[in-house]
């Protein structure tokens, strides 16, 4: 592999390692604030049941919004064919951000591929997968 090659895959490869590192902590904003927003709806649901209103009337409340819970799942399962997991969550959130970013900073990913393909095993600096 030429010199100027190598130096143009390993700078690349640090690019990519950066929006890669933003899309993560884009992704885990998300999850955070998804865990804040169930934990506040757990709250109110629980203020609602034993204080204001009583089981009987959130029960369907309850069942119906776990309906829409399972229905969100399954059209995700649908739409990105990955299991409706948290991993599986992260995954097509990360993916969609890390795509985002890389067209926001002009990264050429057809290039930083081909340059992957043609580099020994080992010469990576970071080691990403093929995308």
């Amino acid at each position: 592999m030429h010199e100027s090659v190598r130096k143009e895959l390993e700078e690349l490869e640090k690019e990519k390692a950066t929006i890669d590192n933003k899309a993560n902590t884009m992704v885990r904003r998300e999850l955070w604030a998804g865990l804040g927003f169930l934990v506040v709806q757990t709250a109110a649901f629980m203020r609602l049941t034993f204080w204001e209103l009583s089981w009987d009337v959130m029960e369907p409340i309850c069942f119906y919004v776990t309906s829409m819970y399972f229905m969100a799942g399954y059209t995700f399962f649908l739409r990105t064919s990955k299991e409706p997991c948290f991993e599986g969550f992260y995954q097509s959130r990360f993916s969609s951000k890390q795509k985002s970013l890389m067209k926001l900073h002009n990264f050429d990913i057809q290039r930083y591929n081909e340059l992957r393909a043609k580099a020994p095993p080992s010469s990576s600096i970071i080691g990403h997968k093929k995308l």
